[in-house]
């Protein structure tokens, strides 16, 4: 049996950042919204990412900022200059959590927490008489036009919105409440949706019994990553530290390329990342160094003392080429500077910070209304942009359900109007 009920002018499924935001600003301007999610609590995914340090935005200048959004940055262009990170910085001052500005140009609340944030947070909508529904899985759309909404029990219900704002976030991460399941409901409607794909992930790598047993865990730091193109232009490098796990590789610069790498895999079958141990070195100076007499130190002290290498690095080396190393000092110091590491494949998505893929940018209007669902409007991660990690990915969450929000705002006075 289904339960037909009115309600809320508007409906906002999801209660993450961007579904969040979007029912701050509809309640703030008097109109009635509702917040569903499946979940028993809001923000999971949000204090997850909390754990952190809860990195908010970026402090670099917005031309450089918009670049971080690739592909897409022509679309969410006009939302992030009109929510830019000074704005996400004040209403996170306003809910009473100062920020500050990392020494990486990062932001973060002072408390580095995104409990007392979200708290404040979800006090501010009840007080604007926002109204919460947990543990309701939306299922799609019933015969009428109304929303369906599977209970906890099993029961199913229908509400009946005069508009509704989608935010259910991508899939990475499901057990926090992104399960992607929105896809194929869309899909049906004739939305196209660009296949979900992990972002901001590590990469499987095959490596030796040994080599993993003995350094799976350990970082690596102030290495310089390149994952290889077609040719040298093509080729793209970050620095900064990633990870050894048991499977593979992750970490904050991996994340960096992860779009890249990803890519690279797909159109290969593999790709190629180079490791630089000595970045701030030249080639000549790691000749020069490498020149020297060795005496009777083994080739692992020699290389520890002549370049400070760690353990981990040499038998990186060693992956690549096998237990023995060249003796030629320029082509060894060549391979200091570019071990060569074949990803095979991303981690899976349930393991992936954010997600790529989603709605199709050009299913959507410049209100983030679906073309082909009036009424019905869009934000957040389940729209086909990613961004690197470093801030980017909750600015653009935000900016989103804000626009989002403005958008069912003039949706709603036309519709008086008409």
């Amino acid at each position: 049996m289904v339960l037909n009920t009115e309600n809320s002018p508007v409906a906002v499924i999801g209660g993450g950042p961007a579904g969040l935001i979007a029912a701050e600003i509809l309640s703030r301007a008097g109109v009635p919204v509702t917040v569903y999610d499946r979940m028993p609590t809001f923000g999971r995914k949000l204090q997850m990412a909390g754990r952190g340090g809860l990195n908010l935005t970026h402090s670099e200048p917005l031309e450089k900022f918009l670049a971080r959004y690739g592909d897409a940055r022509s679309f969410l262009a006009p939302s992030i200059e009109a929510f830019p990170s000074a704005a996400l910085r004040d209403w996170a001052a306003g809910l009473g959590e100062e920020t500050f500005v990392g020494s990486s140009g990062r932001v973060f609340p002072k408390a580095m927490k995104a409990a007392p944030l979200l708290r404040a947070w979800l006090a501010r909508l009840r007080e604007q008489g926002t109204e919460f529904r947990f543990r309701m899985e939306w299922l799609g759309w019933d015969g009428a036009g109304g929303l369906l909404f599977r209970h906890a029990d099993g029961g199913v219900e229908a509400v009946h919105p005069k508009a509704v704002i989608l935010a259910l976030g991508g899939a990475s991460w499901p057990r926090l409440g992104s399960n992607g399941t929105w896809a194929g409901i869309l899909a049906e409607k004739g939305v196209a949706i660009a296949p979900l794909l992990p972002a901001n992930s590590g990469f499987q790598v095959h490596w030796s019994e040994v080599f993993k047993q003995r350094f799976q865990g350990q970082p690596l730091k102030t290495v310089a990553l390149t994952c290889a193109g077609q040719t040298a232009a093509d080729h793209r490098t970050v620095r900064g530290e990633a990870m050894i796990t048991a499977h593979g590789i992750e970490g904050g610069a991996i994340y960096a390329l992860s779009s890249d790498l990803r890519d690279r895999i797909a159109g290969k079958g593999e790709a190629i990342l180079y490791i630089n141990f000595c970045p701030d070195r030249s080639i000549e100076d790691l000749r020069k160094r490498l020149a020297r007499p060795r005496g009777k130190q083994s080739q692992t002290d020699f290389l520890r003392r002549a370049l400070g290498l760690s353990p981990i690095a040499i038998n990186l080396m060693r992956e690549a080429v096998g237990a023995s190393l060249p003796t030629d000092p320029a082509v060894l110091a060549q391979l200091v500077q570019a071990v060569p590491v074949t990803l095979t494949a991303a981690f899976p998505i349930e393991r992936a910070i954010s997600t790529a893929g989603g709605i199709h940018l050009a299913e959507l209007n410049d209100d983030y209304m679906l073309k082909r669902l009036p009424g019905v409007f869009a934000a957040g991660e389940m729209l086909d942009w990613e961004a690197p990690t470093g801030g980017y990915l909750l600015q653009g969450a935000f900016a989103s359900g804000v626009a989002a929000a403005r958008g069912v705002l003039a949706w709603l006075e036309q519709s008086a109007g008409g």
